[in-house]
């Protein structure tokens, strides 16, 4: 393997460890991003380790996921979020300016640089030569104390991209035809490297959108070369002067080569309920649809609204279904403003939301009961919508278009002529909803503001070497993070409330676990693989550790949840034999000596009276972390140490 971009990304950034696949390696991260989210958190694990300022190039706090304000919490927690940025030296984006990935990949996201985000999506930047990667929180936390960022050296997969995308197909169905191929777990463990003569056809905001959901596929990261395809929207940006060249050489060689012709692809749908469930359109159209609903952080960008506005020029939508869009940020609104597209959107029905996630995280917007929403977003996870019986298709702006005109899925080309549009020389910059870093003498001055919904972070005591206790739950294959602990305007706002938000902790699979793990004292999970895809939001690992979870023990691990796992002190295990999954039931009383976690370890089911093997993927220093109760304690301990 040589010659490839991400090789060389890694290579100038790495501190320690051998650039091997699965060998671990700590690299230099040059920037950070958080949504509010997962960053009142980040942010209160920042203020434990006890460094006067970030020690990054650049840190951004962005407030994007939780904008509705129906009481004090999300207002209180924007305001400490921003009262934190200044203290710490941070760029702090304000709520209404935009989605973070979006924003990012506009104002600051650099060829060749490092970064971390405390959300899944955070490969985005990827599509303007980035090595981005989605973290657990606490890790951004490490990370902006000037702390290397480990991970397993991914193997890299290239994309070879040939063709040109024909009419009416676009950049979501490049992502969706990857997820076709290899599903919601084929990734993991790599890296996908886009190259090929097929890229120079694509702009940044297209190869970003294959990035973004290139996440859903269990990949560390995506990215695309830095080319003059790259230049030009930099220049645009007015950030020329950030621009490098970082292409592969011709005769680069990856771990392995997936081959796709960009002409030959067709409009294709993610079916209900997984982005990996993957059809042509034209097999499914005709289903009647009750909503359309078009942004989020993959298909939000100018151009994707720009062809969903001509699309609805001079047409109203149809009499079943209601639409709604959320820009991803107020440059792309400025420009749909200033060309008068805003104004197609408006006239033909679309009802026109604020620059925020939204309906992706179930905050708004949610479908009726049993109705079939058509969406541009990323996932599709039951009840992730905020209605749990609800159908959701996830598919490209051209799709989603045509369905709002005709009131049922609809393959685009139906349509007749794809509409031609025209993107802008030089893009509008309005950076003024952006407070940029205090200097350091006027941030020490700075009051951390803390409203009553921010409650102290729980308590991480070393681990023993014995874990005893019931099967809390059993669960199956792909267990997302929405599972575990979902999103949505009710519980999102407790963010910064471990102990209120544990309430919510596996609801929409079993209401009861909550109360049944305190009754416990806390014990296991019994999970099969995959467990944990989805978001990278920690308090799916948080709020089972305050409930007592001890460990995790399932078939195999999604990487994000893994690291969690690991930062909070909750073991996470795996089946040595994936078949005794099967002789494990919901309350068995379980024993594991864990010991210092450096071989195999032995399961004793006291109910049944068995044992099994179990083995783990800890190096050394995980498990070093897990014994102390985790990487809070671990980094605090170090930083009091210098």
């Amino acid at each position: 393997m040589s010659g490839i971009v991400i090789e060389r990304i890694l290579k100038e950034h790495l501190v320690e460890g051998k650039m091997a696949p699965g060998e671990e390696v700590a690299l230099k991260i040059d920037q950070t991003l958080t949504q509010d989210a997962t960053g009142t958190m980040v942010y209160q694990q920042f203020e434990a380790i006890g460094i006067p300022r970030v020690r990054t190039e650049l840190s951004v706090s962005y407030v994007d996921h939780n904008t509705l304000q129906t009481d004090f919490m999300n207002p209180d927690d924007h305001r400490y979020l921003q009262s934190v940025a200044m203290r710490y030296g941070l760029y702090f984006s304000r709520p209404g300016n935009g989605i973070c990935h979006q924003l990012h990949l506009e104002r600051f996201a650099r060829p060749g640089k490092t970064l971390i985000g405390s959300d899944s999506h955070t490969p985005t930047a990827g599509g303007i030569g980035s090595f981005a990667i989605g973290a657990g929180g606490l890790d951004v936390a490490v990370a902006m104390a000037g702390m290397p960022y480990r991970i397993k050296y991914p193997a890299i997969v290239g994309v070879k991209l040939t063709g040109k995308l024909p009419d009416w197909v676009s950049a979501k169905d490049v992502i969706l035809e990857v997820l076709r191929r290899i599903d919601v777990n084929g990734g993991m463990g790599n890296v996908l490297e886009y190259f090929g003569p097929g890229v120079k056809t694509l702009s940044v905001p297209e190869r970003a959108t294959i990035t973004n959901m290139g996440s859903e596929t269990g990949a560390t990261s995506s990215v695309f070369p830095s080319d003059e395809v790259t230049r030009a929207f930099m220049e645009a940006q007015e950030r020329g002067d950030q621009w490098i060249p970082l292409e592969a050489d011709d005769d680069a060689t990856y771990d392995e080569i997936m081959e796709l012709n960009l002409s030959e692809l067709e409009p294709l749908a993610a079916l209900p309920h997984s982005p990996g469930n993957v059809k042509p359109v034209r097999e499914i159209a005709g289903i009647e649809v009750q909503q359309v609903v078009i942004g989020s952080c993959t298909n939000s960008s100018l151009r994707d609204l720009k062809i969903v506005a001509n699309v609805l020029k001079g047409q109203t939508i149809a009499d079943n279904l209601h639409l709604t869009i959320n820009p991803g940020s107020r440059q792309v609104v400025e420009h749909l403003i200033e060309s008068g597209e805003l104004r197609y959107l408006v006239a033909a029905g679309a009802r026109i939301l604020e620059n925020a996630c939204g309906p992706c995280i179930g905050m708004g917007a949610a479908p009726p009961s049993r109705g079939t929403s058509i969406r541009t977003f990323n996932r599709n996870f039951e009840g992730r919508s905020g209605t749990k019986d609800a159908e959701v298709f996830l598919v490209s702006p051209e799709v989603a278009a045509a369905t709002a005109i005709k009131g049922v899925l609809t393959d685009p080309r139906d349509l007749g002529a794809y509409p031609q549009i025209e993107m802008p020389q030089r893009f509008i910059i309005n950076d003024n909803l952006f407070i940029p870093p205090f200097p350091p003498e006027e941030a020490a001055r700075v009051e951390i503001i803390r409203g009553p919904n921010i409650k102290p972070l729980p308590d991480f005591s070393p681990l023993p070497d014995t874990l005893g206790g019931e099967v809390l739950i059993k669960v199956g294959d792909n267990i997302t993070t929405d599972h575990i602990m979902p999103a949505g305007a009710k519980i999102l706002p407790l963010r910064s409330n471990i102990p209120a938000i544990s309430k919510h902790v596996f609801e929409v699979v079993d209401p009861d676990f909550p109360a049944r793990a305190s009754e416990k004292g806390g014990g296991f999970i019994i999970g099969g693989e995959n467990y944990g895809q989805g978001s990278s939001r920690e308090h799916a690992v948080l709020a089972p550790k305050y409930l007592g979870v001890k460990a995790v023990i399932v078939k195999s691990f999604a990487r994000i949840h893994l690291a969690n796992l690991i930062n909070f002190g909750i073991v996470p295990l795996t089946f040595k034999a994936p078949v005794d999954y099967d002789s494990i039931d919901m309350g068995d009383n379980l024993g594991v000596v864990i010991g210092e976690l450096r071989d195999d370890v032995r399961l004793r089911n006291l109910t049944k009276d068995t044992e099994i093997e179990l083995t783990h993927a800890l190096s050394p220093l995980d498990a070093e972390i897990l014994k102390t109760g985790g990487k809070l304690p671990w980094v605090k301990a170090k930083v009091e140490k210098k």
